[in-house]
């Protein structure tokens, strides 16, 4: 009989810390190390734009990472953009675990079934409290809040209006400076 082997965090991080990753763009997910789908320049373009967005309207109330690992029980992924507490020298030795994360967003092209549901689980099973994906195919905002049983029990998408997120419900985000672009 045949089994995967699971990696830990703790394996994943000595595996990246020796060099052996680097020429990898991956991330540990529930104990399995994933290729990561490669960046188009559009992609790219988006997670900038809104991560930017983010930045002005959260200005010294959150930092913005882009692209940057978090550490989970039993993963690290690499969200396109992770929102967390500052100040920001609490990574100075360590990436965002749990308990400093506001709320997770990716870009969603050609990865939308996975963030969809993949992330989706990974995240609401890790209890991060609040998860968005911007369909840029769609040019739609998926919000999933309401942790319950393991899983989200609010999903709404929109792809114009306003939000509020969770951990700031006075900060109000305009939905189309996510989700619209130019041609």
């Amino acid at each position: 009989m045949r089994t995967l082997t699971k990696w830990s965090v703790a394996d994943y991080q000595h595996m990246r810390n020796l060099g052996i990753l680097d020429q990898r763009r991956c991330e540990l997910i529930n104990g399995d190390i994933w290729d990561m789908a490669p960046e188009g320049a559009f992609h790219r373009f988006i997670n900038d734009r809104g991560a930017e967005y983010l930045r002005r309207v959260l200005q010294d109330e959150a930092k913005v990472f882009e692209a940057h690992p978090i550490t989970l029980t039993d993963s690290e992924p690499q969200p396109d953009i992770a929102i967390v507490r500052l100040p920001e020298t609490r990574y100075l030795k360590c990436h965002p675990y749990l308990e400093d994360i506001y709320w997770l967003v990716e870009v969603a092209d050609t990865t939308l079934t996975y963030d969809l549901d993949t992330k989706r689980k990974l995240y609401a099973t890790a209890g991060i409290q609040e998860y968005w994906v911007i369909d840029i195919t769609a040019r739609q905002l998926t919000v999933f809040k309401d942790l319950q049983n393991n899983d989200f029990s609010t999903q709404t998408t929109i792809s114009d209006g306003i939000i509020h997120p969770t951990a700031f419900p006075k900060v109000t985000i305009e939905v189309h400076k996510l989700v619209n672009f130019p041609e």
